[in-house]
């Protein structure tokens, strides 16, 4: 027998280092040639690192949340045959495996089961929520990675919530039941107000990470300046149900977002230095003649941004079915990286939760970025009489550095006049 050394791929685009985001194996393991091993992030995607041998788990390179060097070691697997390893070479550093006793039981970031720090006793009875689950300080609540990623977004510890799959396992309609409420109340006391104790320690890793440290940089080195005008969007809305109508079963329904995306493309054309992205570091700002539209989107793991590519080139019913693409490929963690990267200016939307306003934070290093807020209908005076309009706000930021603040009002309003008068989208 033999050890085989594999070292951190070289994953091309220039990259330097990776942060490790998930192992699929253990040491002790045994893995088959081309099985996943371990889950990389760089700063565009997650990457899946297969294994180039067969054999068995010997020791692991690093813990999710470390970043590894291009070349670095990543894993030491014991195979048939002479191995990779030179002779008199060190014996592998063994890497610390949190046992399962040790490991928190508070929600897991979407990266993967990364231990807390420190395990803490569970609260007493007394004090537990009304649907808590009694469990021993050590004990770790079973649940797949799907439900420890929404447990994370819902910010509910698993170490309260009633499993009831096979073993106890936690399910999503547990998560639901326990964020509505359900449950047994304990016999001493109201629940709904009985102190509540305890604190967890969550690493900030993996996309969480990527996303931090690129809000950081984005605010730290732009100054942002944003505009917010209010649409009306009721003609809009109108064109856009009749189109529906008509066409939805032969090319696919029409959101609001594919119309805003065309009405960006040709607003473009009036306004191209906010079609660019600005290297402070050289003193260039590159503009483009292709739009490359970044899709703000929200998935388990965090906010991606997914890239349409030449909108410019897309009728509205093209924009609407490659938008879904992304986002499921997005979603799925299926998306390539060269769909997450060279946009030129990013949409951002929180849909029915989109508020009144928002300050969007540019997408570096591109130069701007629009926000849509939600649609309400309110009373609106329309050549003297008072009618009821469906309104919607557009927030949006730029970069004050190479975008003047008379130019960004005029690209909005531009865009105002074509959601506006929506006829306009289809007449150059």
């Amino acid at each position: 027998m033999g050890i085989h050394i594999i070292k951190m791929p070289d994953i091309g685009e220039g990259i330097a280092e990776v942060e490790l985001g998930a192992w699929h194996v253990q040491p002790g393991d045994t893995v088959a040639e081309d099985q996943a091993l371990a889950d990389v992030m760089t700063d565009k995607a997650n990457v899946e690192i297969p294994s180039p041998v067969a054999g068995r788990v010997l020791a692991l390179g690093g813990q999710p949340g470390d970043v590894l060097a291009v070349g670095a070691e990543l894993i030491r697997i014991e195979v048939a045959g002479a191995g990779n390893l030179a002779a008199g070479a060190a014996p592998p550093a063994p890497v610390a495996a949190a046992a399962p006793s040790a490991v928190a039981s508070a929600p897991t970031p979407p990266s993967a089961g990364v231990p807390a720090p420190a395990a803490r006793p569970a609260a007493p009875p007394s004090l537990r929520p009304a649907v808590a689950v009694a469990r021993s300080a050590g004990d770790k609540p079973i649940a797949s990675p799907a439900v420890r990623r929404r447990a994370w977004d819902m910010g509910i510890a698993l170490n309260f919530v009633h499993g009831s799959g096979p073993a106890g396992r936690i399910l999503h309609d547990d998560l639901e039941a326990y964020a509505a409420g359900a449950g047994s109340a304990p016999a001493a006391g109201d629940a709904r107000y009985a102190q509540r104790e305890g604190e967890e320690a969550v690493p900030v890793i993996g996309l969480r990470r990527k996303i931090a440290q690129k809000m950081q940089d984005s605010k730290r080195r732009i100054p942002h300046f944003s505009y917010v005008e209010e649409v009306d969007v009721t003609e809009l809305e109108a064109l856009r149900a009749q189109l529906n109508k008509q066409w939805m079963d032969e090319r696919g329904k029409l959101t609001l977002l594919p119309l805003l995306a065309r009405a960006i493309v040709l607003a473009l054309r009036r306004f191209p230095q906010i079609n660019a992205r600005y290297d402070d570091e050289a003193g260039v700002v590159t503009r483009y003649g292709a739009v490359h539209l970044g899709i703000a989107t929200q998935t388990d793991a965090g906010l991606m941004v997914p890239v349409l590519r030449h909108a410019e080139a897309c009728d509205p019913w093209a924009v609407a079915a490659e938008v879904a693409r992304l986002a499921q490929a997005a979603r799925s963690g299926k998306a390539l990286r060269e769909e997450l990267s060279g946009s030129t200016l990013t949409i951002t939307s929180l849909g029915a939760l989109g508020g009144i306003a928002s300050t969007p934070v540019i997408n570096a290093p591109e130069v701007a970025i629009v926000g849509v807020n939600r649609i309400v209908q309110r009373p609106m005076y329309v050549a003297g009489a008072l009618v009821p309009r469906l309104m919607m706000n557009l927030s949006s930021s730029f970069d004050h550095r190479v975008v003047d603040g008379m130019h960004a009002a005029e690209f909005v309003q531009a865009l105002r006049a074509m959601l506006e008068c929506p006829a306009l989208l289809f007449v150059e």
